[in-house]
């Protein structure tokens, strides 16, 4: 059985987060790297001087001892305090030097063979010990510094940069949401005589998506407008003329068609003002459940309505409300199976098929004009009107696909406040 991989917090996935760990660690590793080349040059230099000293003394030292003079302080055959491995190096015939422990505290013994002993003397090295402590610490210290500054400056540099990629982030999101009038605006592509870095690149490449696709679907809601207006006016004369034919299966069958395609039509017009964003709600305080069962009433009985929950007060436009239910049943009797429930639980409304579900491309990024799943069933765009509606409503429409099997759509109106100015009082 694999184990679950440990994942450690969110903001340590952060750009921001990663930038300040690799420039610890650089700051880290450079400053451990010369600080170890700065404490092996002093202290090499500083013992190297401190050994000169003592051979120097040692020399004195062993003409003395040669000369049969007595030997000054803090000299000797064999001294106490002698370190063992120097000890041995001049029983076995050489001369050398090492640190130890002495009277003052650190000192360096200098040694060599006498007769097949030892003769020995040391001098003061509490000086040189203090230094390259002394050294150690400002070392530590200005490390400690310098990884602080460069962490602090790497922050706000790299600071400035995340900022600038989330600011592109959010405008790409209001894009995909829907807002084309938004843009990033990075003022280095803006101004041709300032270098680009890759941030402003991504930025002005987004800036020039956007705009182009703005335009692109501007164009595209004008040809629509432009084509449903234009057949309007032919329709209407089209459907005058069928209601002239003589009675017969021919006229139906002519009427019929007619019938669709006027009502085509009029989707196209109403999905134009939805897009221009023309539309003015003409919000009232109403009680949910009387409209929602006025606007199912028409449908037939095989849709019923029912109550559950409190009940609710919702700011609401009825006319819209009405247009968003009737597309909703219209679609679970069209593309669902029976019984259609359509059920009000306080600002909520429910219209729920024991059909197949929503398509999932349909649940993912919602309804697609002009496109359907079922050989052709309808022309797809009473999912996109009812979308449409919702949110010129101020509702919130949701498509789903139970657990237990079906297709929900779930309208989630705005409930009154009392509190706030608003329509004097409750209609429905």
């Amino acid at each position: 059985m694999r184990r679950p991989r440990l994942r450690g917090p969110a903001w340590t996935a952060t750009l921001t987060w990663k930038s300040a760990v690799f420039l610890t660690a650089m700051c880290c590793v450079l400053a451990a790297l010369l600080g170890v080349l700065v404490h092996t040059a002093v202290t090499r230099q500083t013992v190297g001087h401190a050994r000169e000293k003592s051979l120097d003394r040692l020399d004195l030292i062993t003409r003395a001892y040669e000369a049969g003079e007595p030997l000054p302080p803090g000299s000797g055959v064999d001294p106490e305090g002698l370190p063992g491995a120097l000890r041995a190096l001049a029983a076995g015939g050489e001369r050398g030097t090492a640190v130890g422990d002495g009277p003052p505290g650190p000192v360096m013994w200098a040694a060599a063979p006498a007769d097949g002993r030892a003769i020995a003397t040391w001098t003061d090295y509490s000086q040189g010990a203090r230094t390259i402590g002394g050294l150690d610490r400002a070392i530590v210290g200005s490390s400690l510094l310098a990884v602080a500054a460069t962490l602090l400056v790497g922050l706000f540099a790299v600071g400035r940069v995340t900022r600038r990629l989330k600011q592109t982030a959010r405008v790409a999101r209001r894009i995909s949401a829907g807002d084309l009038d938004a843009r990033v605006g990075d003022p280095r592509t803006g101004a041709p005589s300032r270098s680009q870095d890759e941030v402003a690149v991504v930025a002005g490449a987004l800036d020039t998506m956007a705009s182009s696709l703005q335009r692109r679907l501007q164009a595209e809601q004008r040809f629509t407008a432009d084509v449903a207006h234009e057949l309007r006016t032919p329709l209407t004369g089209l459907w005058a003329a069928a209601e002239l034919l003589p009675p017969g299966r021919p006229a139906e069958m002519v009427r019929d068609r007619v019938g669709a395609m006027r009502a085509l039509t009029e989707d196209l017009l109403e999905i134009s003002r939805l897009d221009a964003r023309t539309e003015q709600a003409d919000l009232s305080v109403h009680a949910p459940a009387p409209l929602v069962d006025r606007a199912v009433r028409a449908a037939g009985p095989e849709v019923s309505v029912r109550v559950v929950g409190p009940p609710a007060l919702v700011e609401t436009d009825r006319r819209r409300l009405e247009r968003v239910l009737g597309n909703l049943v219209a679609n679970a009797r069209q593309h669902g199976a029976p019984p259609v429930t359509v059920t009000v639980d306080g600002a909520t409304v429910s219209v729920r098929d024991r059909g197949p579900g929503f398509p999932e491309y349909l649940t993912a990024g919602g309804p697609q004009r002009f496109r359907t799943e079922d050989g052709g069933k309808g022309h797809g765009l009473g999912l996109t009107i009812a979308l449409g509606q919702a949110e010129a409503i101020g509702a919130v429409l949701t498509l789903r696909n139970p657990p237990d099997g079906g297709a929900e759509a779930l309208l989630t109106l705005p409930l009154h406040d009392p509190r706030q100015p608003g329509p004097p009082r409750p209609q429905g």
